[in-house]
């Protein structure tokens, strides 16, 4: 990576970064962020993964994904590099060159890259982020041997580079001599330097107070469901604070959090019956939505899950986190990813539960089920993998419950 991007001229350090690592959560905050810097009047590059739709969504300026044209042709572009490689690039490396050479090209005054993967050796981490943040360390991409979660905040505390402001989200003391062995200038922890210290449920998302090592900021609204966003948007708004070396103005973090969205987070995409996506694939990220849907979205009806993860990850794990024995009907299905597990292995594992399980292995056909099957006072939550999400948010625009792409 760092070979293809020399070739490129090295477009990663054409401006500062924020750069977002964690096992839950970095998504949001990579949006979150990018609302901060851009209700500044900055124009904001973001690099995000994975895609829901369209592979254009992982790369965007100012919120709006890059072009048809505008990939095409600096694909092509890399394309012309790739034989003067001493190694074959992947798929997730061209795209990353891609996204850093485009935001050169677009003169981007700032960045946020979300790691893929990890991040020591992920591809985003030839970046040298002026913030680093890592958002919390939970259960995902591990075997669960030994002190995982130590290996976990190593490899995820790879990404902070000599002179970083270090935004940690993760609380856990018995992890900080890890976080502290980082090259990080300062390092700023949440509950301790900063954080979310009121968080109430609101109409349209929450209201929250905020404080930060520069200053306070109450009684915010943010259009996000779910408490566990309080403390998201807790680590953005510190990141954003760290960029700028100062406070931020109360309005524009008001206008910024009051406008983000966050596809296929626990998205709302109708309601008669209420119908909820998230892409939650781990214990921790099921928790959370079970715990919004319990605060605010109780509904006097049945609940219908449609369920569909991947092979690696721990399935009776994931659905005791999405108190799978308080639905009625579980729909099984798989996503199209080459490491799906395989819908009647998932139902296996639900009907362990004592729920009843169906199998319906196409993510549209699965959700078209839950839907013709549901009535106006029940919920349907579609859950597992950010691949059933986006499969999922294609039936939902093909029904008319989104507007078209």
């Amino acid at each position: 990576m760092r070979e293809l991007c020399h070739l490129l001229g090295d477009p990663q350090h054409d401006q500062p970064t924020v750069h977002i690592t964690g096992t839950n959560g970095k998504g949001s905050v990579a949006r979150l962020v990018t609302a901060l810097l851009s209700a500044h009047d900055l124009t904001v590059g973001t690099y995000t993964s994975p895609h829901l739709e369209v592979v254009n969504e992982r790369i965007s300026r100012n919120g709006e994904p890059i072009g048809d044209d505008a990939l095409a042709a600096v694909l092509t572009e890399l394309a012309a590099f790739e034989p003067l490689l001493s190694h074959a690039a992947s798929w997730w490396e061209l795209l990353t060159a891609a996204a850093f050479r485009w935001f050169s090209s677009e003169a981007v005054q700032a960045a946020v890259v979300e790691v893929g993967l990890l991040g020591r050796f992920d591809s985003t981490n030839v970046v040298d982020g002026t913030v680093a943040v890592l958002t919390n360390v939970g259960f995902d991409h591990t075997d669960g041997q030994g002190d995982w979660r130590r290996r976990i905040a190593e490899e995820k505390s790879g990404i902070v580079k000599p002179g970083a402001t270090f935004v940690l989200g993760e609380t856990d003391l018995a992890l900080q001599d890890v976080f502290e062995a980082t090259p990080a200038e300062t390092i700023w922890q949440r509950d301790r330097d900063f954080g979310c210290t009121a968080n109430r449920l609101a109409v349209g998302g929450r209201l929250i107070d905020l404080r930060t090592p520069g200053a306070t900021y109450d009684e915010v609204f943010l259009a996000l469901h779910g408490p566990h966003q309080g403390d998201n948007a807790a680590v953005a708004l510190a990141a954003a604070e760290a960029f700028f070396h100062r406070p931020l103005a109360p309005d524009v973090v008001a206008q910024a959090f009051a406008s983000v969205r966050t596809p296929g987070r626990f998205e709302v995409v109708a309601r008669d019956p209420l119908v909820v996506l998230d892409g939650a694939h781990n214990p921790d990220g099921a928790n959370a939505v079970a715990d919004a849907l319990a605060e605010g979205f109780a509904v006097p009806g049945e609940r219908w899950l449609v369920i569909g993860t991947l092979a690696g990850r721990d399935p009776a794990a994931l659905l005791a986190a999405l108190r799978v024995g308080e639905a009625s009907t579980v729909v099984c299905c798989t996503p199209a990813s080459p490491r799906a597990l395989p819908a009647a292995d998932l139902a296996r594992e639900v009907e362990s539960f004592g729920v009843r399980a169906v199998v319906v292995p196409e993510v549209s056909e699965a959700l078209g089920h839950a839907l013709d099957s549901a009535g106006a006072d029940d919920a349907v939550l579609v859950v597992g993998s950010l691949y059933t999400v986006g499969a999922a948010r294609s039936e939902c625009r093909r029904r008319g419950m989104l507007p078209p792409g």
